[in-house]
């Protein structure tokens, strides 16, 4: 999942970015409403984590923008106005969820992925489909009930599919689960790291469809022996 953090307060930016991004999401942050509409107009979000005092003016002035997006984001709200009224006007204004400062990660974590299920239809946090069983509360992925290992690039390509396990995922928007605005990328590496996550999971999990894109499905065969290292 790509996340576009609209903070300007860098301290507390640079710490959000670095516990998500230790959870396999790619974080892309700015520091202001212009930031944020030319990331928005260069790059498509899974979620927008939108502060509301901002150097150049509310936040929510985001939103008109976002609803006439094709696939609106998940919206977040994260300010220090904690006062009833002001969550009320965000929520009003078309946010998912609303958090006040000073808030804990690991609750904004639970809020991301409680919003990110709810948008999708998938009632439960663990995804089965077959012989593969995805947690994505707690991250982990278990193929005939044995833990795989995925790393931080595997894993964040996964939990893009898995999120939502009926739809054909195009390489675009896997490529922007893999990759923030400072990362360099070949124009094979998305295959490269299907074919990883094929080894891993066992090669009858990733459908293909040529010229689409990929998605889940169900599958009993079992992964290719031997590990693989990579980002």
């Amino acid at each position: 999942m790509r996340i576009l953090l609209v903070e300007d307060d860098l301290n507390l930016a640079d710490a959000v970015c670095s516990y998500l991004r230790a959870k396999a999401f790619i974080v892309d942050a700015v520091p202001s409403l212009a930031g944020a509409r030319a990331a928005l107009a260069s790059a498509r979000y899974a979620a927008v984590l939108l502060d509301l005092h901002l150097g150049d003016g509310d936040g929510l002035m985001l939103m008109p923008g976002l609803r006439t997006l094709p696939e609106r984001p998940i919206v977040i709200v994260l300010t220090a106005r904690d006062q009833v009224s002001d969550r009320i006007r965000g929520l009003d204004a078309g946010a998912d969820d609303y958090l006040t400062k000073p808030y804990d990660p690991a609750e904004l974590l639970a809020r991301l992925r409680a919003v990110e299920r709810r948008r999708s239809s998938v009632e439960s946090a663990t995804v089965r489909l077959g012989s593969l069983e995805i947690d994505l509360g707690n991250d982990q992925v278990r193929v005939h009930g044995a833990p795989v290992t995925l790393t931080q690039k595997e894993w964040a390509l996964l939990r893009v599919m898995a999120s939502r396990p009926d739809r054909i995922h195009s390489r675009e928007t896997l490529l922007d689960a893999l990759y923030g605005f400072d990362d360099d990328t070949d124009s094979n590496t998305l295959e490269v790291f299907v074919s990883r996550l094929r080894r891993k999971l066992g090669r009858s999990h990733i459908q293909t469809l040529r010229g689409l894109g990929y998605r889940l499905v169900p599958g009993d065969d079992a992964p290719d022996a031997g590990p693989e290292t990579g980002a």
